[in-house]
């Protein structure tokens, strides 16, 4: 089953047992994987509909982080359930040591050696770890190797 038909089955499962928070959030998603397809003409496959879960994750953590900042706990809240009903469709992150590994053998494969290799080092790790690790985190541990 792919990952759009797995996220169409849990919206109906979500119509009914009237989950309307988890049934608003599944929506949303499915509107924005509709629009990506819209605007670009293709059809999403998993990869894609990984990369527009992403996305949404990323608009409402710093969602979050301002409505944190105003004092408006309700809508945190909201934007909160709606990151962990999102996480459930992404693929499990990596650890760590895994992410260390990676970083280590595109090291070695592109002859990265100091922090003007940046660049080419984060476009081959990208297509690689995009889904699996956080980028942000990639991107401060290839520097701190690079720096090294």
């Amino acid at each position: 089953m792919s990952l759009r038909e797995r996220i169409n089955e849990e919206m109906k499962a979500a119509m009914k047992a009237k989950e309307t928070a988890r049934l608003g959030a599944i929506r949303l998603l499915l509107a924005a994987v509709k629009q990506k397809e819209v605007d670009e003409r293709i059809t999403l496959d998993d990869a894609g509909v990984i990369a527009v879960v992403e996305k949404l994750t990323k608009q409402r953590k710093d969602s979050v982080t301002q409505y944190e900042a105003a004092g408006r706990t309700d809508l945190a809240d909201a934007e909160k359930f709606e990151i962990t009903v999102l996480a459930a469709y992404l693929p499990e992150k990596m650890g760590a040591d895994e992410m260390a590994a990676a970083v280590a053998a595109a090291m070695a494969e592109t002859g990265a050696t100091g922090p003007a290799d940046m660049g080419k080092l984060m476009a081959v790790l990208k297509p690689r770890l995009a889904g699996k690790a956080d980028m942000a985190e990639v991107s401060k541990l290839v520097k701190t190797k690079l720096a090294g």
